[in-house]
């Protein structure tokens, strides 16, 4: 029996060590991030959100440099109002252990001041290799400038200048068509952007061939461009890098499973098997090494031994 269950119980030793250790070991941090955009129109609504893996016991979402927080996985704003502006991060409870937090989400308020204007320096229609420069301008002492390409995943941060920025083009391609859009703000407040700009349409001529990696379908009218500051990478904190992780620990689950399973029917089999053959060996023996005649006095003190030991 013991022979039987032994590597039973081994392996069952070594896949439970195994399971318990990926459950133990390093939380992966959580993804923050901010529906539709992180760029948010005054009075315009937003859903911050906390993700991590299934079976969370607490989040708590967090607005830094306030002490605000909030034990949930979701926060709504119905109207974005400036007080809301700032810079957000999250993590989540599992057991006694926290989980590292998420990467910062800055979420920006825009249509505080008013809009910029936008230009294309020497003309928005360009041809393929040319060059050509983006001039946004403001009427307010503005030190800090961005431009969004619409489709893009972030801004092109521009230099720090009073009134305008530059971002000048080099070798134009068919990939730098589009429409743009730039916002003004102050680097004493960061998160309270100006309006858009008026979209600038860019324009590469000389070229009619569309490379394959661009999008082929006509982009969307919208005055705020949709698309959040932060960029998703594919590692262990994004939705893709958690699904793999979590898919990897249930895999190592349900192998250990299986295999604790197998052996145990192979311990079933080897003590059925044990147990039919045990009795065929006491038959073979008492047929052929027959037991010497039991003197009277020990026959007495046995039978007084088996009736204590059944009774």
């Amino acid at each position: 029996m013991v022979l039987a269950f032994g590597p039973f119980l081994l392996s069952s030793g070594l896949c439970l060590g195994q399971v318990i250790q990926a459950q133990n070991g390093p939380l992966p941090k959580p993804f923050l991030q901010a529906l539709p955009s992180s760029l948010v129109p005054l009075e315009k609504p937003v859903t911050i959100r906390c993700q991590g893996p299934p079976g969370v016991d607490l989040y708590r979402l967090e607005k830094l440099r306030s002490r605000e927080y909030e034990d949930e996985a979701v926060l709504f704003i119905p109207a974005m109002k400036q007080s809301f502006a700032g810079r957000y991060r999250c993590s989540y409870q599992n057991g006694t252990h926290w989980s590292p937090s998420s990467d910062q989400l800055e979420l920006v308020a825009t249509g505080v001041f008013d809009k910029p204007s936008l230009s294309a320096q020497p003309s928005p229609a360009v041809s393929s290799g040319g060059d050509v420069t983006l001039q946004c301008r403001s009427k307010s002492g503005f030190d800090q400038f961005a431009l969004y390409k619409k489709g893009d995943t972030g801004p092109y941060k521009g230099p720090e200048r009073w009134y305008r920025a530059d971002f000048p083009i080099i070798t134009v391609t068919a990939a730098h068509s589009g429409t743009y859009q730039c916002y003004s703000f102050s680097s004493r407040y960061p998160y309270l952007w100006s309006a858009p700009s008026d979209p600038l349409e860019l324009v590469v001529t000389g070229t009619s061939v569309t490379p394959s990696w661009l999008p082929t379908d006509a982009p969307s009218s919208v005055t705020e461009p949709s698309r959040n500051i932060t960029i998703f990478p594919k590692g262990p904190g994004s939705p893709t890098g958690l699904a793999r992780q979590y898919y990897t620990k249930g895999n190592l689950v349900r192998i250990c499973l299986g295999a604790v399973i197998l052996i145990l029917l192979v311990g079933v089999l080897a003590e059925d098997w044990y147990s039919r053959k045990k009795p065929l060996l006491h038959r073979v023996r008492a047929v052929h090494r027959p037991l010497p005649p039991v003197p009277q006095t020990q026959k007495t003190q046995l039978s007084g031994w088996r009736s204590t030991r059944w009774s």
